[in-house]
């Protein structure tokens, strides 16, 4: 029986995911099953894509609907509950209808890749999007003080990038800094986030969730300046696994 997985967002162009994931099937001897990219401009369409391909069993969500879905599904996992976003929903065709149950594997993934890294007392999180929310989920596990930094709204625990500016002292405390923007990446690889480089130092962890390029101008500009770096390569491919893994259970 064929079974089509997929990914919705918009746009995709950046995205590696039909790649991984048909290598992965091809590699497992599930020549029956099959990955493709949905780029959908509403999530409303969703519905459509369910009528379209009654085959679609599961699909991986990414910008900028990983907030938008949970009115829409039927179901969520505990862990994607808390974090309040979902990239990965399974879909279940019952006589009853169709029941679609979300799941975050970004968190997963985020917490395996800074295994063996030291422990920051602060942070600050580029983006307040779902993939931000599952990073702040797992950093406030392990005890680390979060600041959101988003372009125009600020409030508890959220600043804006002027008034980061205005306060640059901000980024030597939080020696932690994590982009969960799209800033930088592909085709937009020119760009980065606009934050106070010259106070970054050899006591700063950066990390991008970008993977598209593998070398972000964020993280060369933190090299730079003595910070370590690590790319999104890595938790990319362990959320991915995490979602192979739910796609075949």
């Amino acid at each position: 029986m064929t079974k089509l997985y997929g990914l919705i967002g918009f746009p995709l162009g950046h995205s590696r995911s039909a790649d991984y994931f048909n290598a992965r099937f091809h590699s497992s001897g599930l020549e029956d099953h099959h990955y493709r990219l949905f780029p959908i401009s509403d999530v409303g369409q969703i519905h459509r894509l369910l009528d379209e391909y009654p085959d679609l069993s599961g699909f991986n969500v990414t910008i900028p609907y990983k907030e938008q879905i949970i009115p829409l599904l039927s179901g969520i996992d505990e862990t994607a509950k808390e974090i309040g976003s979902v990239n990965v929903v399974l879909i279940n065709r019952a006589k009853k209808g169709v029941k679609l149950t979300g799941f975050n594997t970004d968190a997963g993934g985020f917490e395996y890749s800074l295994k063996g890294s030291a422990h920051h007392p602060k942070a600050l999180v580029l983006g307040t999007g779902g993939a931000a929310k599952a990073v702040a989920w797992v950093l406030h596990k392990a005890g680390t003080e979060v600041i959101f930094v988003s372009r125009n709204s600020a409030g508890d625990s959220r600043i804006t990038y002027k008034m980061l500016w205005d306060n640059p002292g901000l980024v030597g405390e939080h020696t932690l800094i994590v982009n969960a923007s799209p800033a930088g990446m592909f085709p937009d690889s020119g760009t980065y986030p606009d934050i106070p480089y010259e106070r970054v130092g050899t006591n700063h962890l950066l990390y991008d969730l970008v993977y598209n390029p593998g070398l972000t101008l964020f993280l060369k500009r933190g090299a730079e300046m003595g910070a370590k770096v690590i790319t999104g390569e890595e938790m990319f491919l362990r959320q991915a696994e995490l979602s192979y893994s739910l796609f075949t259970r």
